[in-house]
């Protein structure tokens, strides 16, 4: 099965040199649900455009009967972020023309949806294939007002660009797909939204992070939130409805490598959760989630430790550890240039919970990060 290649122009730099996303459409012989998988939103995670390559060539060996809707893929989904440079490190998380981050940017419909309690009782006897698509219309109609002041004289500033190009591409998918690493070093997990947990099991990763509190300017909040907004206000009129729509974001190892281990779990989980979701009709490759044990954990029970002095990080207790109340985390070892010896001062837990990501970096000023945990 070959895709379509399409080549989109993202931005024109003052050089004159221009800036592309490459996208690959696999397009199945029967229609049905469309995927939506992008990597590299931020410049250092380039673990994802390792999957997607290898999602590329696995795809290459199936014939179009084997796929049923439509997978779209775009690695390098930011360029710009991708080549930001600073000496040896790839920063490219923040828009640094701008000081945004580029994945708290995004255009959230439910934000602007104030009609959505006179949608509801319209829609309540409807069938709910039919609720999608005319609440997805709705979507597309006030995101297509968007391009309007994109294209006025007066124009917009280029991450209202970026996040327009990114998320006409994917506003009609049924499921999308974020991949991600951390800025740090941490562990393979994932991030999903309420009533997923059953699907969350079918990337067979360990762990995942339930985002029970969110803003709805990351790029996979922007595209679920409309619609959990949406099956939440049928709930408070009396009927339960769940679509079958879906955002994840894969949390992959480490920022600025390729870890073979993380990429091959992502491939995996990938694969697999398309073939538990119908998309790929593959005999004998889909795992048994049913017993695949995983831990998941809500986003509002993390707890960020950040350095209560400047010095060097040692003696720090090790990724993917357990850990207790009380229990010793880490030491700062502090040059307090006070006319006083070095000091060595202890820092631990303040609950328990999982350590899950810790910074590179060992060497801390005041008030910098050091380690997550989640509980």
């Amino acid at each position: 099965m070959l895709p379509v290649i399409e080549s989109i122009v993202l931005r024109q730099m003052a050089s004159g040199d221009r800036l592309y996303l490459q996208l690959y459409k696999f397009i199945g012989a029967r229609p049905g649900k469309k995927v939506y998988i992008q990597s590299n939103l931020h410049g250092a995670e380039i673990a994802g455009n390792a999957v997607i390559h290898q999602l590329i060539e696995f795809l290459l060996t199936l014939n179009n009967a084997d796929l049923t809707g439509e997978i779209w893929l775009v690695p390098v989904c930011n360029p710009m972020g991708t080549n930001e440079r600073a000496q040896h490190f790839s920063p490219g998380r923040y828009c640094v023309y701008e000081a945004k981050d580029w994945n708290r940017i995004f255009w959230d419909y439910e934000k602007e949806a104030n009609d959505l309690i006179a949608f509801t009782k319209s829609q309540l006897y409807v069938d709910k294939e039919v609720v999608r698509q005319n609440y997805l219309t709705l979507i597309q109609e006030q995101f297509a007002k968007l391009l309007e002041k994109i294209s006025s004289p007066s124009s917009v500033p280029y991450t209202e660009r970026f996040r327009y190009q990114l998320q006409s591409l994917s506003l009609d998918a049924d499921y999308l797909i974020d991949l991600h690493s951390s800025t740090n070093k941490a562990l393979d997990y994932l991030y999903y939204f309420r009533n997923r947990e059953d699907s969350a099991k079918y990337f067979l990763l360990d762990f995942g992070i339930l985002l029970d509190k969110y803003d709805g300017d990351a790029f996979d909040e922007a595209f679920i939130k409309p619609w959990l907004a949406l099956e939440a206000s049928f709930k408070e009129f009396g009927r339960d409805i769940r679509f079958d729509m879906e955002a994840w974001t894969l949390e992959l190892g480490t920022g600025m490598q390729m870890n073979p281990d993380s990429v091959a779990k992502g491939v995996r989980g990938v694969k697999n959760y398309l073939v538990q979701k119908a998309v790929l009709q593959i005999p004998d490759f889909s795992h048994n989630t049913k017993t695949h044990e995983m831990t998941f954990a809500s986003s509002s029970n993390r707890k960020k430790y950040y350095a209560i002095a400047g010095g060097m990080i040692q003696s720090r207790i090790e990724l993917g550890s357990l850990v207790k109340a009380g229990e010793k985390l880490y030491q700062i070892l502090s040059f307090n240039k006070e006319g006083k010896l070095p000091n060595v001062i202890d820092v631990c837990a303040q609950q328990d919970g999982l350590v899950y990501d810790v910074a590179i970096n060992q060497a801390v000023n005041e008030g910098e990060f050091v380690l997550g945990i989640v509980s």
